[in-house]
């Protein structure tokens, strides 16, 4: 297949090149600032959605790892089907976050709704069969802006905070969602349809940042995080706000669709070392 990449350079985009290659598909990979070399199944190309895109041949597929909105907003200028077919990403966020008692949150899960209902209307519009999927904290490839940060912290501090909380979490590995894109974009299945994906087992906040931790090839101290301070922890770090508040929410998904209709069946968490660090 012929296939527009849109975020290859991020942590989807860059799990993703390697199975594309691999299935023999023919990849166009979109970036708005770096650009890698050519190889013989993948040709780069530079360009930011949805205003700044270049001339484009048409395409079996479109896989899309960026902003929704920006894509619903390229399609919006298209006359006729650029693809038969537009695979996207949205979040769980969509809607754990819609509820949230900070306003940032609830914007993020607005701006998602929206972009997935943009999405879903411009290719109706232009007659694409199109896919969203919904994951929930994705990690694996040292990208994400989650865990590997914390990771690498507690590295370089040599002290590990373990916050406490009652909440499920579904780490979801990133080479997990970029196969399940590649399985929707080949099924015609996962037409018309906005698909969960979680990791492989949900597991409590703390067992989660207990592995985190024990993955790591240095000792670092544990530091239980008392839940008294977590109020002025969220008044002095506004930027944690929203996940200090979600410590006792589950965030999770229901895998069902993706292993029964995709054929999916996601890792469990079980990070090593090598997770937290970009492969080359």
């Amino acid at each position: 297949m012929r296939i527009l990449l849109t975020g290859a350079t991020s942590q989807l985009g860059h799990a993703a090149l390697p199975l594309l290659a691999d299935a023999g598909d023919e990849v166009i990979a979109l970036s708005r600032d770096s650009i890698s070399a050519n190889s013989a199944r993948v040709e780069w190309t530079r360009g930011a959605l949805p205003d700044a895109m270049p001339a484009l041949p048409m395409f079996d597929a479109i896989i899309s790892f960026g902003p929704l909105d920006g894509m619903a907003g390229w399609l919006s200028t298209q006359a006729s089907a650029p693809a038969g077919i537009v695979v996207a990403t949205s979040s769980m966020s969509a809607v754990s976050k819609r509820d949230s008692n900070v306003p940032e949150d609830r914007a993020v899960a607005e701006r998602l709704l929206r972009g997935e209902a943009a999405l879903q209307r411009e290719c109706e519009r232009l007659g694409m069969r199109w896919t969203i999927l919904r994951p929930t904290m994705i990690y694996g490839v040292g990208l994400d802006r989650n865990l590997t940060p914390i990771a690498r912290r507690a590295l370089r501090s040599r002290v590990f905070p373990i916050p406490p909380g009652r909440g499920l979490r579904q780490p979801v590995h990133a080479q997990d969602v970029a196969q399940t894109a590649l399985a929707a974009m080949r099924n015609d299945a996962a037409a018309s349809r906005t698909i969960e994906l979680g990791g492989g087992e949900r597991l409590a906040v703390g067992e989660m940042f207990r592995r985190v931790r024990a993955s790591l090839d240095r000792s670092t101290l544990p530091l239980a995080v008392p839940s008294v301070v977590l109020p002025l922890a969220s008044r002095l770090l506004p930027r944690l706000r929203g996940a200090l508040s979600r410590l006792d929410q589950d965030l999770v998904a229901d895998n069902t669709v993706a292993t029964e209709v995709l054929g999916v069946h996601p890792r469990p968490f079980r990070p090593t070392m090598a997770t937290w660090q970009v492969a080359s």
